[in-house]
C-alpha cells in the first residue's frame, strides 16, 4: 500500500508539472500573437497615413503644405501681373496718341497743309483771269483755308475720342485696378487739346477767326 501511494503521488506531481508547462506555453503563444497583431496594425496605420497624405514617409505636413499650393498660386500671380502690364501699355500708348493728335489739330498737320495747297491750285485753275476779285479770293484762298480747317477739326475729333476712350477704359476692365496717374494726365491733355483744336477749326471754317479780307 505504501508503494502504491508513492507512485500515485509521483504521478500527480508529474501531471501538475505538465499542466504548468502547458499553461506557460499557451500564455507565451498568446503574448507572441498579441505582439505580432499590434506590429501589423501599426504598420498598416502608417501605410494608410502615408497614402492619405499623398507624400513619402518622413515628409512633414508643413513641407507638403509649403510645396503643394505654391506652384498654382505663383502661376496665377504671374498671369495677373502680365495682364496688368499689357493693359497699362495699351492705355499709355492710347494716351500718348491722343495728346499727339491734339497737337496736330492745332495746325492741321502735314496732311492739312498739303490738302490746302491742293485746293488753292484747283481754285487757280478753275477761276478765270477775268473773274472778280472777291471770286478769286474765295476760290484761291478761302477754299484752301476751309480745307485746312476741316482737316484740323478731323484730327481734333480723333484726339478727343481717343482720350475719352483711354479715360473710360478702367470702367470696363478688372474692378479695383487703378489707372496709372501719368496715363490719366496724358489722356486729359489729349482731350483738352482736342477740344481746343475742334473749337479753333469751327471758328476758322465759319470765318469767325481770321476771316477773308473784303474786296470792296
Amino acid at each position: 500500500m505504501a508503494t502504491k501511494t508513492s507512485e500515485d503521488a509521483a504521478a500527480g506531481t508529474t501531471a501538475a508539472q505538465h499542466d504548468d508547462e502547458t499553461a506557460q506555453g499557451v500564455e507565451t503563444a498568446a503574448r507572441d500573437t498579441a505582439g505580432k497583431t499590434e506590429t501589423e496594425g501599426a504598420a498598416a496605420a502608417g501605410s494608410t497615413g502615408a497614402a492619405a497624405d499623398g507624400a513619402p514617409a518622413g515628409e512633414t505636413a508643413g513641407e507638403r503644405a509649403g510645396e503643394t499650393p505654391d506652384g498654382p498660386a505663383d502661376e496665377f500671380e504671374d498671369d495677373a501681373a502680365d495682364a496688368k502690364a499689357t493693359s497699362g501699355v495699351g492705355q499709355g500708348a492710347g494716351a500718348v496718341v491722343a495728346a499727339a493728335l491734339g497737337l496736330v489739330s492745332l495746325s492741321g498737320g502735314w496732311i492739312g497743309t498739303v490738302a490746302g495747297a491742293r485746293q488753292q491750285l484747283i481754285g487757280q485753275l478753275r477761276t478765270s483771269s477775268t473773274a472778280g476779285v472777291a471770286t478769286q479770293i474765295k476760290a484761291v484762298y478761302g477754299d484752301s483755308w476751309h480745307t485746312t480747317a476741316l482737316w484740323a477739326g478731323f484730327f481734333a475729333l480723333l484726339a478727343l475720342i481717343t482720350g475719352v476712350v483711354v479715360l473710360a477704359r478702367p470702367a470696363f476692365g478688372t474692378p479695383g485696378r487703378p489707372q496709372a496717374p501719368w496715363i490719366k494726365s496724358v489722356a486729359w491733355a489729349g482731350v483738352s487739346l482736342g477740344v481746343i483744336g475742334l473749337l479753333l477749326a469751327v471758328l476758322k471754317y465759319s470765318d469767325a477767326l481770321l476771316a477773308l479780307p473784303s474786296a470792296g
